[in-house]
């Protein structure tokens, strides 16, 4: 039985001491020194007195790693700070852990002084340099148990005070078992990892390799506006296992990359974030008709995927690509407005979770907590927990669950309630289309679509109405040179409007 996270550690070293566990820009790191230098970070963490957890402002790489599972090993969580957002939005979110100890590294150590003035600050390299002590190690974990939290990711918050979400080792180790069977990721892989660390995403990268002892190499962040070398990237590392926000598959697919060189070795494509269009989906599977494609879908409350939907071959998906069934012992269902559980197909309601893969909650938020994370509705007999995604979704005539969108995409307009997803699906399948997004200005009560593409902004909307009611086409369409991204990847809808505004 698995209680704590580094225990999947332990085992892969033993079993692959020598195996490279992780390949980073500066070079590759076997899993015998993996083990050694989170050790040896768990211990130097303990004789600091650090409690409870720590903060980490680094960018990804193997120390960045061995500082989490260090981490781990102490018995603390772990939460990273991004250097790349701003230094206030850093403060909030270390306001919120409430933690006097962060650690970070040689190239960010000045910056981090200054960001964060009234914490003890320590170097990774630093704690990793002296010896690891078995038995203060030994002592630290006879005092946790596996619903203590493994890390917290911050999201952001209506108050504009980003939330922590407080995931607990055994939300972490319940999810990987059953995702590294369901798609049979072994020892024998190689995992690319695209996202940063402050993005669940990468949780999925990091236990499936350490459950497994598949091989992790840590993609340069850079590489991912150069799309050909990010393609000799996955190439040159005979890279098998990709899982992916969708964002960075469309940006290789939109630039055809895939014409200048295929990454034969992939045999897994894993996405989520947003929708697939279709035409990339098309796109990767013309080039990868052996490898594995599936959509994968949950918010980072429910600790990363509570969903998932494999790919048939021969199905026709230019109508949307359904986010499937729930992962095993993960209970998702639908609610609608009334709190009555939905069971009819092309009904929608609200997609809820319940199991020990939800999260503990948002941490030192008990308000946004108890909102979120609610007793059951359908159960008034004993305590049980489930969390409220906001997510809307129907069943399909295969009982397979199809995204609908959020509670607040849903629109009233022209008297029509009209869910932005469909128009984007619409424009999605318009040739000369590679990615779009659809927006509504509530206050101006006008209804906007933004596209990348080579389609003439006029055509494009000739084309939606042949397709749409005319009250969903949107009466503002704008070509862009490209979508602006949330750090998580995700199309950045607000900052869309923001920077065009009314505009033609």
């Amino acid at each position: 039985m698995i209680y704590n996270i580094t225990d999947y550690l332990e085992r892969s070293a033993e079993r692959f001491p020598e195996k490279v566990a992780v390949r980073d820009a500066k070079g590759e790191y076997t899993w015998a020194q993996l083990r050694e230098q989170s050790r040896r970070t768990a211990t130097a963490l303990l004789n600091t007195g650090a409690r409870r957890g720590i903060a980490v402002y680094a960018d990804k790489s193997f120390e960045t790693l061995s500082v989490f599972l260090g981490a781990a090993y102490a018995g603390l969580f772990y939460s990273l700070m991004n250097p790349e957002l701003p230094e206030n939005r850093l403060r909030d979110a270390l306001e919120v852990l409430s933690t006097e100890t962060v650690v970070t590294d040689a190239a960010h150590a000045q910056r981090c002084k200054s960001i964060f003035p009234d914490c003890r600050i320590y170097l990774a390299d630093g704690l990793a340099a002296g010896n690891p002590d078995d038995f203060l190690l030994f002592t630290a974990r006879s005092r946790h148990i596996d619903t203590d939290p493994l890390y917290i990711n911050f999201t952001s918050g209506s108050t504009g005070v980003p939330k922590g979400i407080a995931v607990s080792h055994r939300s972490v180790i319940d999810f990987v078992e059953c995702f590294t069977d369901i798609f049979g990721i072994t020892d024998g892989d190689v995992i690319a990892n695209q996202a940063p660390f402050d993005f669940d995403v990468s949780v999925k990268d990091i236990y499936s390799a350490l459950k497994t002892g598949a091989t992790l190499v840590l993609v340069p962040r850079e590489l991912f506006s150069k799309p050909t070398e990010l393609l000799d990237c996955l190439c040159d590392n005979k890279v098998t296992t990709m899982i992916w926000a969708v964002s960075a598959i469309c940006l290789i697919s939109t630039f055809h990359g895939l014409d200048y060189r295929v990454p034969e070795s992939v045999n897994k494509v894993l996405f989520s974030g947003e929708v697939l269009p279709y035409k990339h989906y098309m796109t990767w599977k013309s080039h990868l008709p052996d490898a594995m494609f599936v959509n994968l879908y949950g918010p980072t409350e429910i600790t990363c995927n509570c969903t998932y939907h494999i790919l048939e071959k021969e199905r026709d998906y230019s109508g949307g690509i359904p986010i499937g069934r729930p992962f095993p012992n993960e209970d998702v269902f639908l609610l609608d407005g009334d709190d009555r559980r939905v069971i009819e197909p092309d009904t929608v309601g609200e997609i809820c979770v319940r199991g020990t893969a939800t999260a503990l909650g948002y941490y030192r938020n008990a308000e946004q907590t108890a909102k979120h994370f609610v007793q059951n509705p359908l159960n008034s007999d004993y305590p049980e927990t489930v969390y409220r995604t906001g997510d809307l979704a129907r069943y399909n005539e295969n009982g397979e669950l199809v995204f609908s969108g959020r509670k607040d995409f849903q629109i009233k307009y022209m008297g029509h309630r009209i869910e932005l997803e469909e128009i984007e699906r619409a424009m999605n399948l318009i040739e000369g289309v590679e990615r779009c997004c659809c927006v509504f200005d509530e206050k101006r009560s006008r209804l906007k679509g933004f596209y990348v593409g080579t389609v003439e902004k006029d055509a494009l909307a000739e084309k939606m109405r042949g397709t749409l009611p005319a009250f969903m086409v949107p009466g503002i369409i704008r070509k862009v040179d490209e979508m602006p991204l949330t750090k998580n990847g995700k199309t950045d809808r607000r900052l869309l409007d923001e920077m065009w505004g009314g505009r033609r």
